[in-house]
């Protein structure tokens, strides 16, 4: 019987800059495997590939992909054997700390052909520079973007009639775990679920919340606590021993989009702008803190001008990422040019061999 694949996003381009849950990952991992390369399209191939392997096996796997080609896969964690395969290199170097140990270096340096780098060296240190410049300003725009919805935030938490929230909070932690506390330890994993891409806003949702048998959408705007919600009703799960998902924000790191219990088959998530989802299949239900913010005309006056400019700053930081995601693959398809295959798929096997 083949595993499931569950597809998360690897790094996140946000208004605090990039953003990971590699750390915790690594941390959780029974065995690491680094995998040390130049920017490439190679290494997406062959972990997309391995995934594959496992999944044959019967292995389930978590596919960590790409925000600047959503398509490739950054890493890959095998459950069961809690076995993490990941470019360790770009966008953000990580590092083994367990060497000997739970953690394993394979370099792909060496399977470049040094003649043919030198004949691209030109084309490559160009692309380098602009997709440096065009990332630089696509964070830069991300991080005004942040600011201005932080702004958005601050005229709604005013209006909030925060006992209407509470109470809601208080009414879903009895509907959701009653009086149950599990006599074990909550395991509680971290992973991203978007990212800016080239393309816009980009999610995995439907693939991380595709077997519940219940979805709670949260509607509500800017500032009504969605996100403290779900902490909340995070906390109280971990309190009482049921595994936790958190799923992170890819505008702002320290906010919660999702929250998952798969004891419960349940999951509560944002699903407003830019991943809005509405009712699709059985068990899902709409949870609305729209009404929990008092109508204000001068509140909805000065929120006009504030979504324009978030509109508008979003806007520049696509077309950014757009320059960005172009340099960094005709780069990657020159570097690419170069590899020497059978030196590149011996070191590669070693992958298919670790379970």
């Amino acid at each position: 019987m083949y595993g499931t694949i569950t597809q998360y996003m690897g790094t996140a381009y946000t208004g605090a800059g990039i953003s990971h849950k590699y750390d915790k990952l690594i941390a959780s991992a029974s065995q690491t495997l680094f995998l040390k390369c130049p920017p490439t399209n190679a290494i997406s191939n062959v972990l997309s590939e391995t995934a594959s392997h496992y999944l044959k096996r019967g292995y389930d796997v978590d596919r960590f992909m790409d925000p600047v080609q959503s398509d490739k896969t950054d890493a890959i964690f095998v459950k069961g054997p809690n076995l993490l395969i990941l470019q360790a290199s770009h966008p953000v170097a990580l590092e083994p700390a367990d060497i000997g140990g739970k953690h394993k270096v394979i370099s792909f340096y060496d399977v470049y052909d040094e003649a043919k780098l030198r004949e691209q060296n030109g084309i490559i240190v160009e692309k380098l520079e602009e997709s440096r410049v065009a990332l630089g300003k696509a964070l830069k725009s991300l991080a005004e973007a942040k600011n201005i919805h932080d702004d958005w935030e601050k005229v709604n938490i005013k209006r909030m009639v925060w006992e209407l929230h509470e109470n809601k909070i208080a009414s879903l932690k009895e509907e959701l775990f009653g009086t149950i506390k599990l006599n074990k330890d909550a395991a509680v994993s971290h992973r991203l679920i978007g990212s800016l891409t080239s393309g816009g806003a980009h999610d995995f949702i439907p693939s991380i919340t595709k077997h519940l048998d219940r979805r709670i959408l949260i509607k509500g705007l800017p500032g009504t606590g969605k996100s403290t919600l779900m902490k909340a009703l995070g906390a109280e799960a971990e309190q009482r021993g049921f595994d936790v998902l958190y799923g992170w924000c890819g505008l702002d790191p320290a906010g919660v989009d999702l929250v998952l219990f798969p004891e419960l088959s349940v999951c509560v998530l944002d699903s407003t702008n830019p991943h809005a989802y509405d009712v699709e299949h059985p068990g899902d239900e709409l949870l609305d803190l729209v009404h929990m913010c008092e109508e204000d005309a001068g509140a909805e006056a000065e929120i006009g001008p504030i979504r324009e400019a978030y509109a508008e700053k979003m806007l520049d930081a696509t077309g950014y990422m757009q320059a960005y995601a172009q340099a960094e693959n005709s780069m990657k398809i020159t570097m690419d040019s170069a590899i020497i295959h059978p030196v590149f798929d011996s070191k590669s096997k070693v992958l298919f061999e670790l379970i």
